[in-house]
């Protein structure tokens, strides 16, 4: 298959490095101009790698650091990292695009409990001193020291998934938990039940575990991950001091840091060869 100038396009916006686009022009003749052809840029950019972009329209900010340029035909920013929900009301009005919303606890103050549909994570401390708070679907990320104190009594989730004596799981294709509050009373209207976490069987639906999804499960004795599971975040398992065996899918190929970190009678495990990254402190 003869590779034309829109198969190069798509397949060379997933360089990383600007002498990636710069050897492919000077190497095939026909891809000559490749860079030209890009409205946005696809990586990014300093002073001379902007000159070789001269097209650009939509100019993305990957890293809080990037250099910004507002010249030529540019007229929108994207930006991909992580910013706050005023900060998001702010460049939307300009236009922009933030991909990356994080609902902080100012924003609470500012913009109220309700959290918006274009939120994605939750900063620290955001939920702090409330009685009652709402976690929608759309969250795939909460940060820690969410519900440290003693004062939240009832919670609605819009996609609960299982409720353990140290944990409350949520949301797909990210498996998310949070510490289940001391003084909780109400989960969507109906009284807590806490069952064992040895009977959660991870639903079909999910594809990833979230950073420290069962940490500190201290009941947790054993667990099968399904081969929907694809990722694995760190310290998935930690301080599961009771967790003594698991079994890890062909569809995993990397072990995140300190994931088993503090497992002091995991004893057998069953991992398929297709893992080739272990992370620090990953045992």
């Amino acid at each position: 298959m003869k590779l034309g100038h829109y198969e190069i396009m798509i397949t060379s916006k997933y360089f990383n490095d600007i002498n990636d686009f710069i050897n492919l022009e000077i190497g095939i003749k026909r891809f000559q101009g490749n860079m030209e052809r890009f409205h946005f840029n696809p990586i990014p950019l300093n002073q001379y790698s902007r000159k070789l972009f001269t097209n650009i329209e939509t100019f993305h900010i990957y890293n809080k650091d990037d250099e910004i340029f507002n010249d030529g035909k540019i007229f929108k920013k994207v930006i991909w990292y992580l910013v706050n929900y005023s900060t998001y009301l702010k460049e939307k009005e300009q236009g922009n695009i933030c991909k990356n919303i994080e609902y902080t606890q100012p924003d609470i103050k500012k913009h109220g409990i309700t959290i918006p549909p274009e939120v994605k994570s939750l900063g620290e401390y955001c939920f702090y001193g409330l009685k009652s708070i709402n976690i929608p679907s759309t969250i795939s990320k909460i940060r820690n020291n969410n519900f440290s104190d003693n004062l939240l009594t009832l919670i609605t989730i819009d996609n609960l998934k299982f409720i353990s004596k140290e944990r409350i799981f949520m949301n797909e294709p990210v498996l998310l938990s949070i510490k289940t509050p001391m003084n909780i009373q109400q989960i969507n209207k109906k009284k807590v039940i806490r069952r064992n976490v040895n009977e959660f069987i991870i639903p079909t639906t999910i594809s990833k575990l979230g950073k420290y999804c069962f940490k500190e499960c201290y009941s947790l004795t054993s667990i099968i991950i399904p081969t929907t599971i694809n990722k694995i975040g760190m310290g998935c398992f930690s301080h599961c001091s009771t967790l003594n065996s698991i079994t890890i899918p062909p569809t995993i190929s990397k072990i995140g840091n300190c994931c088993f970190d503090g497992c002091s009678k995991l004893t057998l495990i069953d991992m398929a060869p297709s893992i080739h990254t272990l992370g620090d402190n990953c045992f």
